[in-house]
């Protein structure tokens, strides 16, 4: 059992979560992932770690309820618990000191570029973060990824925060300013690949995460093959971070939606009866509580 140290909204359906897991603080570096579980009959899915705190022993995630298990999860607060949380998984994101490194965040893949973002700094780079959201409520992490930038651009869609646009076109502007060495952009798959176009005509390496196409984590299932360079990788095992101008977005989005109408029939039963699974949580906490 994973017990919840902490739980908060940060911006509508997304939580973030402080979780005991001490041995997987220890050794959590930027970019990797953990599998979650919520019950003994959940589904398991993978979540990057947006920070770990080796000392306290705690690993923080960060979750957008999409489907029925992370709606699931953020109706959960301090106090529950987890059935298993397994890792770090995945290669940890490359960091050395590449120059002026361009950090990009399109909603909750903020919180997944926040830590890769820290080690960047860290390693001595000049750090120019953009965040990007629909709207001004879903711009996640501004302050923590400011503290860690040369330069912070917020974008909206709508305008009603920052600049009115695209994180892509921000990014035009900003290397038509500077050089820039180096691309992290992490975020939907369609703004991923609006990035890299980008970047492409200028060679600039580009890293995106394909951490959304991930099913079961350890590269078992095959549900994440992706073709990266005319070569089918797994993005859990292989990556989730791999070189955007090899990555095969059309393939990627077919990928992508696969599964999307089993999501939608999961997750109006679990709308219709969520007492249901949230029994088989209160259960298994129970079940765990030491004897009197």
């Amino acid at each position: 059992m994973f017990r919840i140290v902490e739980a908060a909204f940060l911006a509508p359906d997304v939580k973030r979560f402080r979780i005991e897991a001490p041995r997987v603080a220890r050794r959590r570096r930027a970019g990797q992932f953990v599998i979650i579980r919520l019950h003994e009959h959940g589904e398991r899915i993978p979540l990057t770690i947006a920070d770990a705190d080796p000392a306290a022993g705690t690993v923080t995630l960060i979750v957008q309820g999409i489907g029925k298990t992370t709606k699931l999860m953020n109706r959960l607060e301090a106090g529950d618990a987890l059935l298993d949380l397994v890792g770090p998984l995945g290669q940890p994101s490359e960091v050395e000191r590449f120059g002026t490194v361009a950090v990009i965040g399109g909603g909750v893949g903020t919180a997944i570029a926040w830590p890769t973002a820290v080690a960047f700094q860290e390693a001595g780079n000049r750090v120019l973060s953009i965040l990007g959201a629909r709207n001004r409520d879903l711009i996640l992490l501004e302050d923590e990824m400011k503290a860690v930038s040369d330069l912070l651009i917020v974008t909206t869609d709508d305008g009603s925060y920052g600049h009115k646009g695209l994180v892509a076109d921000a990014l035009a502007t900003l290397i038509a300013q500077e050089p820039v060495d180096r691309v992290l952009a992490i975020g939907p798959v369609p703004m991923m690949r609006a990035v890299a176009e980008v970047t492409r005509q200028y060679g600039i390496k580009t890293i995106v995460s394909l951490n959304s196409i991930m099913v079961d984590g350890t590269g078992m299932c095959g549900g994440c093959r992706v073709l990266v360079g005319g070569t089918s990788r797994f993005a859990c095992v292989d990556g989730p971070e791999l070189d955007a101008h090899d990555v095969d977005f059309a393939v990627l989005q077919q990928r992508n939606a696969a599964y999307r109408q089993a999501e939608r029939e999961s997750l109006g039963a679990f709308l219709e009866h969520p007492e249901n699974d949230l029994s088989l949580i209160a259960h298994t906490c129970r079940a765990q509580e030491p004897r009197p």
